[in-house]
């Protein structure tokens, strides 16, 4: 299959587990929010906002890796990968509301407790969505490192989070009908809200490291080494130690070869190009840069 068409096909996959994210995330807001509508519980109701912004957050996804699959243009050489850092920057932002709202409905029930009603119904909803959750986020985080799409990634970390604050909210609940101590249905809420700005923290986090041109992961630069070090002990080349960035999806590798003087631009040109196909087909996808320079001064090229 032409490198077109497997990206092309790469990227079909990559829409429909996003799509079945947006399904998954309608799903579970509505499940979570008809609980916390029939319980009036803080805590069902922060998990219900929690799932708004997983909506939120894999609507902005699709549109991040639509965006990132378009090739380059006049106005973006390098294509438009980062899109999918921006997408993990707007989830963290709408972490950061969703929490706020969280915090101050919860502060004014810690204030005013009232007790929770029909809560074997709303417990049951609640579970129900979380199952679902769990599903969908393990799928996403698979298939996302599969193809290297952190939006993919990001959102399945996400929905598994929400799966742990669920639990939580879960067991709050339960705590409240089983001792009767309404206060510690909005304790959990504020919980809840504590750990979502750390999941928001982190998400934001990973964005701006992607945006300043973070360098491929250690096992990337480890198989580039190794195709350099066959070619070191094969050819009488210096080459210098690699550059390397990772722009969402997008691989970038950059080299200086320096070849001996007396070469002929002919064999250094055709050195690069076995070089620069060793390289895209040990990580496929890579765009490699080579700099050709002649072997002065001392033995080593320096």
């Amino acid at each position: 299959m032409p490198d077109t068409a497997a990206s092309a096909a790469q990227q079909s996959r990559l829409m429909r587990f996003m799509l079945l994210s947006v399904a998954a995330a309608v799903a579970t807001m509505l499940f979570k929010g008809t609980a916390a509508w029939i319980t009036g519980s803080v805590g069902l109701l922060s998990d219900a906002l929690e799932s708004g912004v997983n909506l939120i957050a894999a609507l902005v996804g699709l549109g991040a890796l639509r965006l990132s699959a378009k090739p380059a243009d006049e106005n973006h050489d390098f294509g438009h990968g980062k899109a999918e850092y921006l997408s993990a920057a707007v989830e963290g932002t709408m972490i950061f509301v969703a929490a706020a709202a969280i915090l101050w409905t919860s502060t004014g029930r810690l204030l005013d407790p009232r007790p929770v009603d029909e809560p074997g119904l709303g417990l049951a909803l609640s579970a129900a969505s979380s199952v679902l959750n769990l599903a969908v986020g393990a799928l996403l985080i698979r298939e996302g490192r599969a193809h290297r799409s952190i939006t993919l990634v990001a959102d399945g970390k996400h929905l598994i989070t929400d799966v742990w604050t669920s639990v939580g909210v879960l067991a709050g609940v339960a705590l409240v009908v089983l001792t009767g101590w309404d206060v510690l249905d909005p304790i959990v809420a504020i919980v809840v809200a504590v750990n979502i700005l750390r999941i928001g923290a982190g998400l934001m986090r990973q964005s701006i490291v992607g945006m300043l041109d973070a360098a491929l992961p250690p096992e990337d630069v480890a198989a580039v080494n190794v195709v350099l070090d066959r070619f070191r002990a094969a050819e009488p080349v210096v080459i210098l130690p690699p550059r390397t960035r990772e722009s969402g999806r997008q691989r970038f590798v950059y080299l200086t070869v320096r070849v001996p003087g007396e070469w002929t631009v002919r064999r250094g040109h055709d050195l690069l190009d076995r070089l620069e196909s060793d390289l895209r087909d040990a990580l496929p996808g890579t765009t490699v840069f080579t700099h050709l320079e002649p072997r002065t001064g001392d033995p080593a090229g320096r």
